[in-house]
Order: C-alpha cells, then sequence, then structure tokens
C-alpha cells in the first residue's frame, strides 16, 4: 500500500498492528504511544519529514477516544485536572509546530532533540522509582492509596459475577486556583493549579514539535513530580493529548501551503491506519490497567522510554 504524503509503501497490518502495540501498552501510563511511533515511522518506515509529526498527532486523534470512553465509564477521569492540561497545553502547541516547521525541518537535528526530551523523561521516571520506599507504617499518599486499588481488584476478580458491587470512582472534594483536591481509595490528592498549568504550557511546545500531544511527558511529571496516582492521571493525560493534537493537525495543515516545497500536512491514509489500530490498543489498555501493578507500569514506561530516546542519541554513531 502506497502513502502519498510519506512518500513510503507498506503492507498495510504493518502501521495497524504497530499502532495497536504501543497504545496496549502505552495506554495504561497515561500516553498513547506517539512518542514510540515516531521512532518507528522514521527509522522503520522512512517518513522523515515534518508531516511526521502532524501524522503522529493524527493518529493521537483516532486512537485515544477509545482509552478515554473507558477512563470515563470506570469513573478514573478527573475532569477539574483535564481542562487544567488543555488549557496549558493548547497556546504551547501552536507555538512547537511554528517551531519544528521553522527550525527544525531537518531530520537528524530533530532526532537529537527528540532524543534529548526522551531521555529527561526517562530520567525523571526513573528517579522517582528508585527512591527508598516509605517505611512501614508511612503508607499514607498515592503510593499507598495505588495499593489499596490493586488489592480491591484482586479481590473484584474473584468475586462472583452476579454478586460484583462496582468500583468505587474517583470522588472530587474542591476546585480552586491553588489546588484541585480529589479522594483516591481513602486517599486525599492535592494538584498544584497554577504548577499543572505552567508545566502543561512547557510540555506543549515540546509536544507541539515532536508530535506527541504532550501526554508522554507530563504523565511521568505528575507520577514522579506531583505524585499523583497513576490510576487517575491517565483519563486526564489522554483527553489533554486528544485535544492538543487535534489543534496541532489542524495548524499542521493550515502552515501546508506557506511551505510549497516541504511536506508538512500529515499524511491522513497513514495516520488514520496507525490510529485505528491504536484505537483499539488504548480501549483494551484502559480495561487493563486496573489489573497491572502500578510500579510495573512505571518501570515498564521507563524502560521504553530510555530505550527509544538513547537510540535517536547513540544512532549517529552507527
Amino acid at each position: 500500500m502506497y502513502f502519498p504524503v510519506a512518500g513510503i509503501e507498506v503492507a498495510p497490518w504493518v502501521p495497524f498492528l504497530a499502532g495497536f502495540l504501543v497504545a496496549l501498552v502505552c495506554g495504561m501510563g497515561g500516553f498513547s504511544g506517539a512518542n514510540l511511533l515516531l521512532p518507528f515511522q522514521m527509522s522503520v518506515l522512512g517518513f522523515t519529514t515534518p508531516a511526521v509529526s502532524a501524522t503522529n498527532h493524527l493518529f493521537n486523534i483516532v486512537a485515544i477516544p477509545g482509552g478515554v470512553y473507558r477512563f470515563i465509564r470506570e469513573g478514573r477521569m478527573v475532569w477539574p485536572l483535564t481542562w487544567v492540561v488543555i488549557a496549558g497545553t493548547v497556546p504551547g502547541v501552536l507555538l512547537g509546530v511554528f517551531l519544528r516547521v521553522q527550525y527544525l525541518p531537518d531530520p537528524e537535528r530533530f532526532k537529537i532533540f527528540a532524543g534529548l526530551v526522551l531521555l529527561y523523561i526517562a530520567y525523571v521516571m526513573l528517579r522517582s522509582l528508585l527512591k527508598a520506599p516509605p517505611k512501614e507504617g508511612q503508607g499514607s499518599g498515592p503510593a499507598s492509596a495505588e495499593k489499596r486499588f490493586q488489592e480491591l481488584v484482586a479481590n473484584f476478580r474473584h468475586q462472583d459475577a452476579a454478586s460484583r458491587q462496582p468500583l468505587p470512582r474517583v470522588e472530587l472534594n474542591q476546585v480552586g486556583l491553588k489546588s484541585i483536591d480529589y479522594t483516591f481509595y481513602g486517599e486525599r490528592v492535592s494538584a498544584p493549579t497554577l504548577g499543572i498549568f505552567g508545566l502543561s504550557a512547557l510540555v506543549g511546545v515540546v509536544g507541539g514539535m515532536y508530535g506527541i500531544g504532550g501526554g508522554a511527558i507530563i504523565a511521568p511529571f505528575f507520577v514522579a513530580v506531583f505524585r499523583l496516582p497513576i490510576y487517575t492521571i491517565a483519563g486526564a493525560c489522554l483527553m489533554g493529548t486528544f485535544l492538543t493534537s487535534v489543534v496541532a493537525a489542524l495548524f499542521y495543515q493550515l502552515l501546508a501551503p506557506f511551505y510549497p516545497d516541504l511536506a508538512v500536512a500529515p499524511d491522513w491514509r497513514l495516520g488514520i491506519l496507525l490510529g485505528s489500530g491504536g484505537l483499539l490498543g488504548m480501549y483494551a489498555a484502559a480495561r487493563l490497567q486496573k489489573f497491572v501493578p502500578a510500579q510495573l507500569i512505571k518501570w515498564v514506561l521507563a524502560a521504553i522510554l530510555l530505550f527509544s530516546g538513547g537510540r535517536y542519541l547513540l544512532a549517529p554513531l552507527f
């Protein structure tokens, strides 16, 4: 199958399967997997123009609704957190798109930028994971809530289907400029509103350039820096990524006529095919997340980020 904007020919099942697998793995951590699809498209498929970032955003648009729907249905969507993320990332992503087209059209320069971004995210995740666990009797906080959630889900799975009670939902306590407070399985969680807004604005710029919508950067920061339970931030990060990707993809399309000698607009055929696989993978990830230990999810994400970032930076040496 030929993809005209990308200028490549590949069997249609290859991008479909790639979209499914990355969404399945990464969706559990709160991002779509577009950060892994970018090296796949550039290094495996040979799609290296700025249009690859636009196509990545198109993948997000098609894939993410499957996961968001499931998180909403299970009551693990913290809407105020979602709106703050969107308010910060949307303006930033417009600037990021412009910077990508204007200053980083060369694939080699862009690979260095992408590698540094991924390695920094991996560093933040690993620093958090390698911290000493709390001592016995100091079990309050997100980690404790995640542990109780896992225990509750384990018991839920062994109950008879006819007598099962619905799993508890996230309860919103207070929303303000200072913080967003909610309760997650008996633990009160507080997220700094302005801190999240500022982070989201910076992430929007990087996400717009990279073609990831920002979820791959925001999710690790939420977990490692703001110490929010991973089971409650995935839906918000994905929803924020979805809306910012809509803005970014449209902006790439609008910029295309101003760069007639450069492929800028998304490859719609490839993006929809990648996203169709991602849609199924994202739904499966949201459904399976509650059955997977939080620490395992975090270690897998850190390993993926470390591998993909290192591959970008080391590629010129080989």
